[in-house]
């Protein structure tokens, strides 16, 4: 196995430098500086010159100058500019920290990992800068509008044993939901479908072909509504992982999650709206642990604000 080089840059504000490869072939731009003007596109020459100027941008023998010749088949080191971002009001609570994991209550409106708009204000990078954990990483991952359990790597070395136990299913996990109640709809029942989810496009769709996303559906009681209507607490048990498998299923099923922005129909949301979060919630881990053997289970201190006061969730900010 090639080992991976070390970034000769530390990390900024959590964030882990970019890495570039230059291509073998070299003919195209006579220095390092035509070449990144063509590979970084949308970084404003001006600043590409400073970036230079103030050795900002590492290769393998040290900073680039802006007349460093282009050097075939070597590697770039470089952070790159944040993007403005929002700032997401709420905690991330802490479950369980030990020196192998860490488990921890995401609130709505934080991505997992920076992507995009969301580099700073993402679970990932908060939790780095808070705890001081730079080698911290995710071994699996929420959706930004979905709050609940998030378990995360402490140690580099245990990343891919923790990551492997997800990607083969063996965890155990849970969910609650609150959405419509129709006393016509028959429960539990296992819902089964094809989702496709294509790069780019916003919401999933359901197609005909071999099945790849199957979730049970119980329901774990029901209330009035604010406005008479029927409300109910669904526990969802997903046998599988594909992208916003329990929120297709449930609009599937006619009871689309409460302050669910894409299904069935697609809603656009300002950033820095943070009222009627997706009523949806990762609530039980269940796993062996794959490095002690030790059967793990957590759950989630969090609760939905349409069950805990359907009154007036949809004014307040979540929890």
């Amino acid at each position: 196995m090639r080992r991976r080089l070390r970034s000769p840059l530390p990390q900024r504000h959590g964030l882990d430098p970019a890495r570039l490869r230059t291509p073998d072939d070299g003919s195209t731009w006579p220095t390092m500086r035509a070449h990144l003007l063509d590979r970084l596109p949308r970084v404003d020459p001006a600043r590409l010159d400073e970036m230079l100027a103030g050795g900002e941008i590492v290769g393998t023998e040290g900073p680039l100058r802006p007349d460093s010749p282009f050097a075939p088949g070597t590697f770039l080191w470089l952070h790159r500019d944040l993007p403005d971002e929002v700032t997401v009001p709420f905690e991330i609570g802490i479950v369980h920290r030990d020196d192998d994991v860490l488990v921890v209550d995401k609130p709505h409106f934080l991505a997992t990992i920076p992507r995009g708009r969301h580099v700073l204000e993402t679970a990932l990078v908060r939790l780095r800068r808070q705890l001081d954990l730079p080698a911290l990483s995710p071994a699996h991952r929420l959706d930004r509008a979905t709050a609940g359990l998030l378990l995360l790597v402490v140690r580099p070395e245990l990343r891919g044993a923790y990551q492997t136990m997800f990607a083969k299913r063996r965890v155990a996990k849970t969910y609650e939901a609150i959405a419509p109640y129709p006393p016509s709809l028959e429960l539990p029942r296992t819902v089964r479908s094809r989702i496709v989810k294509e790069r780019g496009v916003f919401q999933a769709v359901t197609e005909d072909g071999p099945v790849n996303a199957e979730t049970l559906v119980e329901l774990d009681g029901h209330r009035d509504g604010p406005d008479g209507s029927a409300l109910a607490r669904y526990r969802l048990t997903p046998y599988t992982g594909r992208t916003h498998q329990l929120r297709v299923h449930m609009s599937g099923l006619g009871v689309p999650i409460l302050g669910d922005d894409f299904y069935p129909d697609l809603r656009e949301r300002p950033l820095s709206d943070f009222d009627r979060p997706l009523q949806l919630l990762a609530r039980t881990l269940e796993f062996t642990d794959p490095v002690s053997g030790e059967l793990r289970r957590f759950s989630s201190r969090r609760t939905l604000q349409a069950w805990d006061d359907h009154a007036g969730w949809s004014s307040r900010p979540d929890r």
